[in-house]
């Protein structure tokens, strides 16, 4: 660990301290100016005004995720948004608990060495589909939220919007701006297992169309998993900062450049095996397995470095016509020695500091883009017609480096550098070229007709021998009918798809194998209740993929299925039921199934090898049932406010459908590792001052053992930290 980047523990404490003080402090300064300040008699004025509804809470009311900015109730397909204000009250920090909020999500552990943010989404892996202002961030690594102002997630195929990817939808990051205002803010907090955070976010007026917003973040927390022999713990050791320039801001010529820069330098986590199918929970003779015992140690790390920059261009022709461009330089350095859980029965668990049980995760990676994205858009009446236009271009050039470290120890006591490294490299050279347009047509008054259609191109390079080009081009498709019945509903059907060629994720197959295609039709409803103040969603969808790969890196077959499909019916809400009452939730009910086994080419041979014919019509890996999840908040008497909620996932399961019965049956019956279902709670209680507030947050309230990262092939799973108390003050000015 690098140790001297960051300030010592010591210090940070009497920084935080003080910080939980100046509330106090701030309060008394306040009562003793009024004090001071002599009484004046003043000519009695009459105001009339309307009142103004605040911007903000946990109802969305603008996204961009569809190309155009718009409110999320217009778009005929199922969208969340994770607010800043609902991150805030619940005092998130990742992307990854950033996402607890969204129904119908699970978490994927390290697959294959593929660290970082991984998710499933209705059942389908978003790897490849996560997104920063629209454009492609799906590289490998973990995600702050200390510079985002909301994080949509787009359900569904969306390869229309936004080319290549997956089934399941796109989650859009979307960034803090610089605004036209004099506004501070500064947290510190500190809380269990030596969590300590300090945010700024600064932003100030420079002219009258210029403005520059300043955003730090420095955190570490560790969890309550400890090596038995050394008392390490996994730790998060992260720091970021981005700077957000705008000019023109509210003309017609409005420009942006944004940076932004995180590092991380954590002890990684890999989790704990299955025993009998189930969380390892067994006594051996060196000690006892279970939810606390963990592998790693200090000596181990997972160090990232992050840099994006990003220039944003917008010219509007008029009120309703504007061209909006954006090019992006972004970097991705990541290195990492991990160890995952020890599988055997033997010497299961550690009694030194060697680090010998379990395997070595050791990699160095780089992944370079550069992106320009160019939107118009435009509204006209033709044939009499009303017309919402959308058309763009797109490049994306990629640079893939990838290399494991080289052991510099000894096989029974193993180390790892950054610098060291060994084998031959895998490299991953593409460019990408994309043209698309869409109209909604509203044909006859309140019925829109929405068509789009897109054309990708990629030439790909590769280091395979047996797979070293790609030559593909696809169209992409998206549809919808909606039926805006009062200005407060919307009923909609709609049909979209997505494509993902071989390799695209740099998983190569031995011969060349259709690309990765799925459909998702989708039939919804949205209301707005309350003038406005509370929101209701409903939807059901079919969502079916052909020939879908493995994110696996490391995995001998890229093809996990060559069919299957989720069913699936959501509901979500949020928003203001009173002035002081608000909530947030969602619950999805999954049905996934594998409709036809997978199908590879044998590296030798060259011949079809089918998966095992049992996996057929069985339940999706880490694909549960149902999921839900709910918060809520309630102010009282105008500065208190107090609130609470849950995130329960259903029964999942892990396995590998790609190869043979393996020890997935017994008997012939299917019996894979389970993860259990759970459901864990949390609760807040602040005061909330106009220059100042003091918050505090108990995740995990009745200290609930529960298991969130599942790697998919069901070789282990990675426990949720256990109850976790926050205390943060937060300063403006």
């Amino acid at each position: 660990m690098m140790l001297t980047q960051h300030k010592s523990l010591t210090q940070k404490s009497l920084y935080l301290a003080v910080m939980l003080a100046l509330p106090a402090i701030n309060a008394i300064a306040e009562e003793k100016t009024a004090e001071a300040a002599p009484q004046q008699t003043l000519e009695e004025v009459n105001v009339k005004a309307a009142a103004v509804k605040e911007i903000g809470g946990y109802q969305a009311t603008k996204t961009r995720v569809g190309k155009v900015l718009q409110d999320p109730q217009d778009v005929p397909q199922a969208i969340t948004s994770v607010t800043h204000d609902l991150m805030h009250d619940q005092q998130i920090s990742s992307l990854r608990d950033a996402l607890r909020n969204v129904s119908g999500l699970t978490f994927n552990a390290a697959e294959g060495g593929r660290g970082g943010d991984n998710f499933n989404l209705r059942g389908f892996y978003t790897f490849g589909d996560i997104y920063l202002d629209n454009m492609r961030d799906t590289a490998q690594y973990y995600r702050e939220t200390y510079n985002l102002e909301q994080v949509d997630v787009l359900r569904g195929s969306a390869a229309m919007l936004f080319g290549r990817g997956q089934a399941g939808g796109v989650i859009n990051q979307v960034t803090k701006m610089a605004k036209l205002e004099d506004k501070n803010i500064v947290t510190g907090s500190l809380g269990s297992y030596s969590y300590h955070q300090m945010t700024g976010d600064f932003n100030k007026k420079l002219g009258e169309t210029t403005a520059i917003r300043v955003n730090v973040m420095d955190r570490h927390e560790e969890n309550y998993r400890q090596n038995p022999a050394t008392g390490d713990r996994p730790e998060i050791d992260r720091q970021g900062i981005a700077v957000s320039f705008g000019t023109g801001i509210g003309t017609d010529n409005e420009f942006y450049l944004n940076h932004v820069y995180t590092q991380t330098r954590d002890v990684p986590d890999f989790g704990i095996s299955f025993f009998n199918k189930r969380p390892a929970n067994r006594t051996v003779a060196t000690g006892k397995i279970d939810d606390k015992t963990f592998y790693g140690g200090n000596q181990n790390f997972d160090n990232s470095d992050t840099r994006v920059t990003t220039g944003i261009f917008t010219h509007k022709f008029s009120e309703d016509t504007q061209l909006r461009t954006q090019l992006r330089s972004a970097s991705y350095d990541r290195a990492y020695w991990a160890k995952t859980p020890h599988q055997t029965a033997a010497n299961a668990v550690p009694t030194n500091a060697s680090l010998v049980l379990g395997q070595n995760q050791a990699r160095k990676s780089s992944y370079d883009t550069l992106n320009l994205q160019s939107d118009f858009s435009t509204k006209l009446d033709l044939a009499g017609m009303k017309h919402q236009v959308l058309a763009g271009v797109e490049y994306l050039k990629e640079d893939s480096y990838r290399q494991s470290l080289r052991n510099i120890g000894t096989a029974s006591v193993p180390g790892y550098t950054e610098s060291q490294v060994t084998g031959t490299p895998t490299k991953f050279d593409a460019d990408n070229y994309a043209v698309y347009a869409q109209d909604t047509i509203e044909f006859v008054k309140n019925w829109d007709l929405l068509v789009g259609l897109r054309r990708d191109e990629l030439r790909a390079d590769y280091s395979s021998a047996t797979s070293p080009k790609l030559s593909y081009g696809e169209n992409s498709y998206r549809t919808g009918l909606s039926w805006h019945q009062t200005p407060d509903s919307h009923y909609y059907v709609s049909y979209s798809d997505s494509f993902s060629p071989t390799a695209d994720l740099y998983q190569l197959t031995v011969a060349p194998l259709p690309p990765e295609r799925s459909k998702t039709v989708e039939l919804g409803a949205k209301w707005l209740f309350l003038d406005g103040d509370l929101s209701f969603r409903t939807a059901l969808y079919r969502t079916t993929k052909d020939w879908e790969r493995s994110t696996d890196l490391e995995a001998t077959a890229s093809i996990l299925t060559k069919k299957r499909r989720t069913d699936g019916l959501e509901f979500e809400v949020a928003g203001h039921l009173t002035d002081n009452w608000e909530v947030f939730g969602g619950v999805a009910f999954m049905d996934a199934k594998i409709l036809e086994v997978a199908e590879n080419v044998n590296a030798s041979t060259g011949v079809i090898t089918k998966a095992y014919s049992g996996y057929k019509g069985q339940r999706a890996r880490n694909t549960p049932a149902m999921t839900a999840n709910l918060w809520t908040t309630y102010t009282i008497a105008g500065n208190w406010k107090i609130g609470g909620g849950f995130e329960a996932k259903g029964e999942r399961t892990g396995y590998n459908p790609s190869g043979g019965a393996g020890t997935n049956f017994v008997n012939g019956a299917f019996k894979p590792n389970v993860v259990p279902g759970y459901t864990r709670w949390d609760a807040m209680a602040a005061y909330e001052a106009k220059k100042w507030a003091v918050r505090l947050n108990v995740k995990n309230l009745f200290n609930k053992v529960y298991y969130g990262d599942v790697y998919d092939n069901g070789a282990f799973l990675t426990p949720g930290n256990s109850r976790t108390a926050i205390l943060t003050t937060e300063i403006k000015f």
